[in-house]
């Protein structure tokens, strides 16, 4: 677990049930369950290429002896 959500969780336990609820009402619209992000990512492939894959120059590579 990450530093910043063992510290969420901290901080989640000392609030009183007032403030979580106000926090979850307030949290709730900006985050959308891990089942309806978009596969691939948005940064997939995010690079501009020209559409030729690297592997079909691989036979052009040095290769050490064998």
């Amino acid at each position: 677990m990450s530093a910043e959500r063992d510290e969420l969780m901290r901080l989640v336990q000392d609030m009183s049930e007032d403030q979580v609820r106000r926090v979850l009402a307030e949290l709730r619209p900006s985050v959308r369950p891990a089942g309806e992000r978009p596969w691939p990512p948005l940064f997939f492939a995010i690079a501009p290429g020209d559409g030729v894959s690297i592997a079909s120059e691989a036979d052009e590579l040095p290769r050490g002896r064998r």
